[in-house]
C-alpha cells in the first residue's frame, strides 16, 4: 500500500479513535464521580502528567528525527549536483576527440538521476532508471579510465577524474539508503497507542461538566491526528505534501548548463 494513503489512514483512523475514546473517557469519569464524588480524581493528576509528557516528548522526538532526514535528503540533492558538475568540468583533461562522447553520456546520466526520483511513488519505474543510472556509471568508469590513459589527455587525468567520479558514483548510493531511513514501526506505533490514552484521560478529566465541550474534544482530535500525519508525511518527502522535489531544480540547471 502507497505509504501516504497508509499515513492518511491512520490519521483518519486515530482521529475517529481520539473522539471515541475521549467520549468514553468522560463517561468513565461521570461513573466515577457517581459513586465516589470525594476519591474520583484522586491520583489522576499524576498519571495524566506522565502520559501527556510522554506523548509530548515522543511527538518532539519523532517530529525533529523526520525534520533532521528532511533536511539531509535536500543536502544530498545539492552534494550531488555539486559532484557531478566537478566531474563534468574535469572532462577537459580527457582526449578533445573523446570529450563529446563523453559529455553525452553525462547528460544521459544526469537524466537518468532526474527521472529516478521523478518516477515515484512508482517503485518500479524508479528502480529501474536507478539500474539505468548504474549501467551508465561503469559504462562512464571504463571509458574514463581508457580515455586517460591515452594519447592526448592531460598527464594528471587519472589523477583527478578518479576522485571525482568515486564521489560522484558513491552519492546515489548515499541518496538510495537516505529514502529507506526512517524510524522503526514500533515508535509509530506507541506513539499511535500514548495518543490514544492520553485521549482517554483527557475525556476522564472532562467528566463532571453538564455538557460534553465539543469544541475541545474535536480540536484535540484533529491537532493529535494531524501532528501524526506531518511526522509520516515528512518522512516520504516524494510522496506526500510535504516534498523535496524543489531541490530537484539544482540537478535540472545542471542539465542545462550542460548543454
Amino acid at each position: 500500500m502507497d505509504m501516504i494513503l497508509l499515513a492518511a489512514l491512520v490519521a483518519l483512523g486515530l482521529l475517529f479513535g481520539i473522539l471515541v475514546l475521549l467520549e468514553v473517557g468522560r463517561r468513565l469519569g461521570e461513573r466515577r464521580i457517581a459513586e465516589d464524588p470525594e476519591g474520583a480524581r484522586s491520583g489522576i493528576g499524576a498519571v495524566e502528567g506522565a502520559i501527556f509528557g510522554l506523548v509530548g516528548l515522543l511527538i518532539a522526538f519523532t517530529f525533529s528525527g523526520a525534520a533532521s532526514r528532511f533536511d539531509e535528503r535536500r543536502d544530498l540533492v545539492v552534494q550531488e549536483s555539486n559532484a557531478i558538475g566537478t566531474a563534468y568540468l574535469r572532462l577537459d583533461l580527457l582526449p578533445e576527440g573523446v570529450q563529446p562522447a563523453m559529455r553525452d553520456l553525462f547528460r544521459r546520466y544526469l537524466d537518468t538521476r532526474i527521472e529516478a526520483y521523478r518516477r515515484l511513488p512508482d517503485i518500479n519505474a524508479a528502480k529501474a532508471k536507478l539500474q539505468e543510472s548504474i549501467r551508465l556509471q561503469n559504462e562512464i568508469w571504463h571509458r574514463v579510465l581508457a580515455s586517460g590513459i591515452s594519447e592526448g589527455a592531460a598527464p594528471d587525468a587519472i589523477k583527478l577524474l578518479v576522485p571525482a567520479l568515486n564521489e560522484m558514483f558513491d552519492i546515489t548510493t548515499t541518496r538510495t539508503a537516505a529514502t529507506a531511513m526512517h524510524p522503526p514501526v514500533v515508535i509509530y506505533l506507541m506513539l499511535v497507542i500514548l495518543v490514544l490514552a492520553a485521549a482517554l484521560m483527557a475525556g476522564y478529566g472532562m467528566a463532571g461538566a453538564k455538557k460534553r465541550s465539543s469544541m475541545h474534544m474535536l480540536g484535540f482530535a484533529i491537532v493529535m491526528s494531524l501532528a501524526v500525519y506531518i511526522i509520516i508525511d515528512m518522512e516520504y518527502p516524494r510522496l506526500g505534501l510535504i516534498r523535496v522535489d524543489a531541490f530537484d531544480q539544482t540537478l535540472v540547471k545542471l542539465g542545462s548548463e550542460m548543454g
